[in-house]
């Protein structure tokens, strides 16, 4: 098997480490593992892609390439110049902090894992949240390092995928806690945190220029019961079916009675 990985973090860091080592288990004997992934953090740019100014690609290593762009920019520069040949899976991640609820729609990772779906490929984005329970351990990765490739293999065996047009991926979280406390995995669909919004603040630098700062908000706030950042906070590992496809389709017969002439 052929896999391609990508992160947002960037091609240096730890949780791209431990992706790898999923990867590589996965690939198998005989198998390939592929690295394209951003030179510098790229961290809340969603599906960005870099359509107006070239891209800088550095070889690194074998199979193993830093690309001045967006994760979006690395599954192309890897599908349509750097690798042989088309990958069997795209995975993104392992990323630092979780991706459920509205994380979704600003991340990086799943930008990747939308880009390689949008492609034809399978796709597998996967994060780890953080929290008290493992911040701090020698290790915060410890719960997808250790759970990483089992989920990915239940998804690739038991997962459904499809090739509708706007084909299925999926969005993986692994709990904030060592990997001994994780208790399964749930399907779970995506949350919404109601009093967790981005938001700006200004601040003067010692030059006395103003900047503004994005600011996230906070990220342990439980979303419904048995969506993804729930069941995460509960201790199990979520996994979302996503599509690109953003029609409200729920209201579309409504609508069309409202307004069509």
């Amino acid at each position: 098997m052929r896999i391609l990985i990508t992160n947002d973090d960037g091609i240096n860091a730890p949780g791209l480490a431990v992706l790898h080592a999923i990867a590589t288990e996965i690939a198998g004997d005989g198998g390939e593992v592929w690295t394209v992934a951003p030179a510098f953090e790229q961290s809340g740019v969603g599906h960005c892609i870099s359509y107006s100014k070239p891209m800088h690609v550095a070889e690194i290593g074998p199979r193993r390439f830093a690309a001045e762009g967006s994760p979006a920019d690395c599954v192309l520069a890897a599908l349509h110049d750097l690798l042989p040949a088309r990958p069997d899976l795209v995975l993104s991640g392992v990323n630092r902090g979780n991706n459920a609820a509205e994380n979704v729609l600003y991340s990086g990772t799943i930008g990747a894992a939308m880009e390689a779906a949008l492609q034809g490929l399978p796709a597998i984005a996967l994060s780890q949240f953080y929290g008290p329970s493992n911040a701090d351990l020698p290790d915060p990765f410890e719960a997808a390092r250790a759970h990483g490739a089992d989920t990915v293999r239940r998804l690739l065996t038991g997962g459904l995928w499809d090739q509708a047009d706007y084909r299925l991926f999926y969005n993986v979280n692994f709990p904030p806690l060592p990997a001994s406390g994780v208790r399964g995995l749930r399907v779970a669909p995506q949350g919404y945190r109601a009093d967790t919004f981005f938001s700006a603040e200004a601040a003067t630098s010692p030059g006395g220029r103003r900047f503004l700062w994005i600011k996230g908000g906070p990220q342990h706030m439980p979303t419904a019961p048995g969506t993804d950042a729930e069941v995460n906070l509960r201790g199990y590992i979520s996994v979302t079916p996503l599509r690109c496809d953003l029609t409200a389709h729920d209201v579309l017969a409504d609508l069309r009675a409202r307004i069509e002439v």
